[in-house]
């Protein structure tokens, strides 16, 4: 592994137990075949997963070049495919789960969940609210936040969610951007034990917003809220509408069913708004294919479903399906370092998908804490968010798969709004470090700086080069987003701006962002190259590699590094720096290697890199509202060398 673009090989390929293989949702490999031949009709497969009020044309009608329509000619209701059509069958099965901060448990079956959205839907309709109106959703991880989701798409109307953790200014801003007349929010709400109050920030932000804004107030922390003029308590909306069953709207294939804003923590966030019919054919497809969800599932994502990770599979993807799905509150080492593990226990979930982050976190707790329970119901691992390295995959697989469970480890983005890239567990042979191919019905490449795919192992990005149900409207309608979507000589391309490599069986390996690199004295190294040799010294769990202004070289290296409990720091650090040598060269040596407990992650789990550079270069902070670990920077500031 060399500094100029010679990256890591992934490791040995495993090969999906037998006893998986029988019984997974896919398992024909000419599955791949098969969607190739017949592209774009192929895609009827994951259209047929749905309920249509009116039928689809075709899957996809376009060309070369945008527009592109997925389903057109199609009507359908995404409340109705997550919950009515469902009753005739598991009306008593449940829905949600959910674990509270304060080992408070709920559970609505479907019916119960259906009759929540119908009341809420019925309470929205009498405040004005109507099909394409804008709804924000500013709720922390309570089952009335999937319930607010599923009564905005009843309505045809179309849903904001936005992250709780999010400040007054980040709400109002995107509800200024989604011209939003409408926002759901609660009191408060619990982290680590402590009350959030969270009507304190909407309030805040309603002030900012230049237009009349009604706002229904969910009394989590049951201790009562007042409520002013334009305020509306939530229960009073549903009790005074127990019942009732809305109609549900019918929508064109090509409506708006949510739009989601960028986190902007690296910059101005950016709107992206998924379609009905496309989006929840793609999402129920790729939860059935390649997280092998069943009915009979207890399934938890653990993301928040302020994200699109939490839109797409822990509401869209697992309700279409019919199964169960877990939400849950808080974080994963509050109360204790093995909540995660006892509520696999508690429920026997079968399918768990987290992020890397969270698993190299685990890593550093230690192995005990999963030990203390059991796990044996576990039948996939799932990864999500950010490349995994091997030796986190190996771990997970161990401690938390009983070392049998397959392990999907999915690409994709907001942008795209549904898995990309991953092997399907019933058919794929799994490398560790590498997502895997490009899915049956996805046409993707590794590309080099002018467009050319690049040899097997050799650095480039990866490019879309055809159409995918789950796209946004603004890519389907052909809008201007720079030089991310373009028109070139080989035709349409997307550039969603990740670097990766390519082995010889097609397997896609990711290293993270394409313009996240370091450039010491004119050589560039890839961030996502260097933490992962950092991490595969025995003893490290965590790192993040950012650049700093230096003298001589222009930018130096700073490695903030999360060790393992008990890790001597003192022979890490030479560790560190002889590993980095080995691997990339001795101008790579990182400047400084700073030990933290801790890095600075957002509540999605990412790595806030841009709060790192500022701590290296001695500058303001700005905003850390994103952060779900604020305390970690005090102690990052302290250990950082002037």
């Amino acid at each position: 592994m060399t500094g100029d673009g010679a990256d890591r090989t992934p490791g040995t390929a495993i090969d999906p137990p037998e006893w998986f293989r029988s019984a997974a949702a896919v398992s024909n490999p000419e599955i791949y075949e098969r969607f190739e031949r017949d592209w774009p009709d192929c895609w009827a497969r994951a259209g047929d997963l749905l309920d249509w009020e009116r039928e689809y044309e075709t899957a996809f009608r376009g060309g070369d070049t945008p527009p592109f329509e997925w389903f057109p000619g199609g009507e359908l209701n995404a409340s109705v495919n997550c919950l009515d059509r469902h009753l005739p069958e598991r009306k008593n099965q449940r829905a949600l789960v959910w674990e509270g901060q304060l080992d408070e448990r709920r559970s609505y079956t479907y019916l119960e969940l259906y009759r929540e959205v119908n009341a809420l839907a019925a309470g929205l309709r009498d405040l004005g609210v109507e099909a394409g109106d804008v709804v924000t959703i500013y709720l922390p991880m309570v089952p009335e936040l999937p319930a607010a989701m599923l009564a905005c798409a009843r309505l045809g109307a179309i849903h904001n969610v936005v992250f709780a953790g999010f400040s007054a200014d980040a709400l109002a801003t995107r509800m200024r951007r989604a011209d939003s007349g409408f926002l759901l929010t609660c009191d408060g709400y619990y982290r680590r034990g402590d009350a959030i109050a969270q009507k304190n920030k909407a309030d805040n932000a309603r002030l900012e917003l230049d237009r009349d804004v009604d706002v229904v107030v969910l009394d989590h922390l049951g201790q009562g809220v007042h409520l002013g003029e334009g305020y509306h308590d939530y229960d009073d909306l549903i009790d005074a509408h127990e019942g009732t069953e809305v109609e549900p709207v019918a929508r064109d294939a090509a409506d708006p069913l949510f739009r989601i804003y960028t986190s902007g923590t690296t910059g101005e966030p950016r709107g992206v708004t998924h379609t009905t019919g496309g989006y929840l054919a793609h999402v129920a497809w790729t939860a059935q294919s390649v997280l092998d969800i069943r009915p009979e599932d207890t399934y938890w994502c653990a993301a928040d479903i302020g994200w699109i990770t939490g839109h797409s599979y822990v509401v869209y993807g697992p309700l279409a399906l019919g199964t169960t799905t877990v939400l849950s509150a808080g974080t994963a080492d509050h109360p204790e370092r093995d909540r995660l593990w006892k509520l696999i226990d508690r429920h026997a979930v079968d399918v768990f998908y987290t992020a890397p982050t969270a698993i190299r976190a685990f890593m550093k707790w230690g192995a005990e804490h999963p030990e203390r329970h059991d796990l044996s119901s576990l039948r996939l691992l799932g990864t999500v968010g950010e490349p995994i390295d091997e030796r986190a995959w190996h771990w997970y697989r161990d401690h938390i798969g009983g070392g049998d469970c397959p392990i999907v480890d999915t690409w994709w983005q907001t942008e795209t709004g549904a898995i990309l890239v991953s092997t399907l567990p019933g058919v794929d042979a799994m490398k560790p470090g590498a997502a895997g191919k490009p899915l049956p019905g996805i046409e993707a490449e590794v590309a080099g700086p002018g467009g050319e795919p690049v040899d097997p192992g050799e650095r480039g990005e990866l490019v879309l080069t055809r159409p995918w149900p789950g796209m946004p409207t603004a890519l389907a309608e052909g809008a201007d987003w720079g030089e991310r979507a373009t028109t070139e000589r080989d035709g349409w391309r997307y550039y969603p701006e990740d670097a990766a490599t390519v082995d010889d069986d097609g397997y896609v390996t990711f290293l993270g962002r394409a313009d996240e690199s370091v450039n010491v004295a004119g050589r560039r190294f890839s961030t996502m190259e260097l933490e992962s040799t950092i991490v595969g010294v025995p003893g490290i769990a965590e790192a993040a590699v950012v650049g700093a202004d230096h003298e001589t070289t222009g930018t130096a290296i700073y490695a903030f590094v999360a060790p393992e409990h008990g890790a001597d720091e003192g022979e890490l650090r030479e560790r560190v720096r002889d590993a980095v040598e080995d691997a990339v060269g001795a101008v790579a040596i990182p400047e400084a290697v700073v030990f933290t407990p801790d890095l600075p992650k957002t509540r999605s789990g990412k790595i806030m890199r841009r709060l790192l550079e500022d701590v290296a270069n001695d500058e303001d902070l700005g905003d850390t509202s994103a952060l779900r670990n604020p305390e970690i920077v005090g102690e990052l500031q302290s250990r950082t060398p002037d």
